[in-house]
């Protein structure tokens, strides 16, 4: 195993998605019913027990973001690659709309809302198929780009039912949330696009329309957020549970080949998912964060080997968040962009 020492810095600095809430999707039902029943170990314990550990890769991450950041903000590289940025801005609401349409098409397929933990068996029962083909239809509708107002409308309707049934538990899923609010409320989701009139929906659009990444950005965050400490904190031993079993044909388990104890792998992943997700709701290195994430989250899949369709909307999102960089709400947009330049990464 001390062949793999020289990987280790890289990786603990990077790793976010190790055990992220969706990779719960693994563990049979009864082993997620017990973890989460089941106390949670002492995080703040198992940081005192490996301090010495914990301060080093702290350290190793601060080096990380650090860099990460004046890299981010050195006018040459600015200069270089802002002209590009500006040219793909236009197609990040396409990539949001059409990937949040896809995951709704890919849920009716699968016959589960956002994720296979909701089935529409028992959201919908005798009315499920009916469900499915409204489902295929708001889809279909949002890939198109037709009556978006509408779709959006019934997909806005379909969420509030889900958060009625489900609670606070559909804050994992507030990156739908966001997308459904902006395609209601803009229907074009085209930023800065004119609007005429003086109906109610065109002060609307006109209101909303400069928030529109933030609210999509803020919402993605809120999602990662939740699922973090909803499966590394509050119900960790589900985590714990994950960095120990050998899963998808590996071998060993995910702490082994890391060389981590299994709780203090936990607690890395917990603090980093933490504040990947604070960085999006911020506004803090987005570009890295969303390159950082789809290189984990593949990672993650393929390690796990887990079903892609509850993912489509953690693949999406961050693309059109790359591509369109920083809104004037996010934290470096508006301390760190300087007229036509803004931050690299």
């Amino acid at each position: 195993m001390r062949k793999y020492i020289f990987a280790l810095p890289l990786c603990a600095a990077l790793l976010p998605f190790l055990a992220h809430a969706h990779e719960v999707y693994v563990l049979s039902p009864m082993q997620v019913a017990s973890d989460t029943l089941a106390a949670p170990f002492n995080m703040v314990q198992i940081a005192l027990d490996n301090r010495y550990q914990f301060m080093f890769w702290g350290f190793i991450a601060f080096v990380v973001i650090s860099t990460i950041f004046f890299v981010s903000i050195f006018r040459v590289f600015e200069n270089w690659l802002d002209p590009f940025f500006a040219r793909t801005k236009r197609y990040a609401p396409l990539i949001c709309r059409i990937t949040v349409g896809l995951g709704l098409l890919a849920g009716a397929y699968y016959q589960a809302s956002y994720g296979p933990e909701l089935p529409y068996s028992a959201a919908f029962g005798a009315f499920a198929p009916v469900m499915r083909i409204l489902v295929v239809a708001v889809g279909v509708s949002l890939i198109a780009g037709l009556w978006v107002r509408a779709a959006a409308f019934i997909a806005l309707s379909l969420f509030a039912y889900a958060a009625w049934r489900n609670g606070i538990y559909m804050l994992t899923y507030a990156n739908y949330l966001g997308e459904f609010v902006v395609l209601f409320a803009l229907s074009t989701h085209i930023p800065g696009a004119r609007v005429s009139g003086k109906d109610i929906w065109a002060r609307l659009t006109r209101a909303l329309s400069p928030y529109e990444f933030a609210i999509v950005r803020i919402a993605f965050g809120i999602s990662l957020l939740f699922a973090a400490l909803y499966a590394k904190v509050l119900h960790n031993n589900l985590a714990l549970q994950i960095a120990t079993l050998p899963l998808a044909g590996h071998a060993h388990s995910i702490a082994y080949y890391f060389g981590f104890e299994p709780h203090f792998l936990v607690l890395g992943a917990a603090i980093i998912e933490v504040l990947i997700a604070l960085f999006f709701i911020l506004g803090i290195e987005i570009r890295w964060t969303c390159i950082f994430l789809e290189f984990w989250l593949a990672l993650s899949l393929w390690w796990f080997g887990e079903a892609v369709w509850p993912h489509l909307i953690l693949i999406g999102i961050p693309i059109a968040l790359f591509l369109w960089g920083y809104d004037q709400y996010s934290l470096e947009g508006r301390y760190f962009k300087r007229g036509a330049r803004e931050p690299v990464l």
